[in-house]
């Protein structure tokens, strides 16, 4: 049976690197942007994700063409007006940094989670994933950023308690350093304090995305957070240049919120390097 998977803010950085990986392993793959581009192999549709009929339209147009959805990755993101200012105080920022990283970042996740879970519960099968990233748990960048990946994590863990029972999972997903073009261009053998060498490529995130989807326990890690690294670990995946890439769980002080009390039990194990 084919498999069909929808990248949101599938034109670049992680979402392009997600929708290769797919494509690579054979999912009819989908991608929006605003401009309607997307990796070669890819099916790109122009979309607005902060128009809620444009976000519709994509998923009728899935339905229509493809007659199912099995995975959907929640990526679409807009930066604030001058990225660089992440380095300021959350009172020496715009107030409507509000509308990028809350209204893009968190409710176009939400948007497209009610369509996929529409299209998903009907078949009786499928995987909504969120990238969300540490930020949930120790402060990065600023502060509605780490409330919009928080808050990720938290919708996952709900959705989980209601998609019960519908064979479909909601997983969040923490992701460490990604070595985006853009990142590489600037030449630098670290970013932030992490080793652009063991960071994460887009397509290694695809992958792990992939393979996740694909696990027989995925039922059983609904609801839950996951280190994209950690996953890579116990599924046997990493980077395109064959280096394992590093958990940062260790330099957040932990690892996900959520399930909350039991991360010890149901946690994807670290590396024994990374503890």
């Amino acid at each position: 049976m084919s498999r069909v998977a929808l990248v949101t803010g599938g034109s670049r950085g992680v979402g392009q690197g997600v929708a290769r990986s797919l494509v690579d392993d054979g999912w009819t793959t989908y991608v929006t942007s605003r401009h309607g581009t997307g990796p070669e192999g890819a099916i790109a549709l122009a979309c607005d994700h902060t128009d809620d009929a444009a976000v519709a339209a994509v998923f009728d147009e899935i339905a229509s063409s493809s007659g199912q959805l099995d995975l959907l990755v929640n990526n679409a993101w807009a930066a604030p007006k001058g990225f660089g200012g992440f380095s300021d105080p959350f009172w020496k920022r715009p107030v409507d940094d509000w509308d990028t990283l809350i209204g893009v970042g968190l409710r176009a996740h939400y948007v497209a989670s009610v369509h996929a879970a529409q299209l998903m519960t009907e078949a009786g099968r499928g995987l909504i994933t969120n990238i969300s990233s540490f930020g949930s748990r120790g402060h990065l960048h600023s502060v509605l950023y780490g409330m919009s990946k928080t808050a990720l994590d938290k919708m996952a863990a709900d959705m989980a308690v209601e998609l019960k029972g519908t064979g479909v999972s909601a997983i969040s997903l923490w992701l460490g350093l990604i070595r985006t073009e853009l990142l590489l261009s600037l030449g630098l053998d670290e970013f932030a304090g992490f080793s652009l060498q063991r960071a994460e490529d887009p397509e290694f995130v695809g992958r792990v995305i992939s393979r996740l989807a694909q696990d027989p326990d995925l039922a059983a890690h609904s609801g839950h957070t996951l280190v994209t690294a950690e996953l890579g670990a116990r599924y046997g995946i990493v980077n395109n240049d064959g280096t394992p890439p590093d958990s940062h769980r260790g330099a957040f002080g932990g690892g996900p919120l959520f399930p909350p009390a039991i991360e010890t039990d149901q946690a994807v194990e670290p590396r024994e390097d990374e503890s």
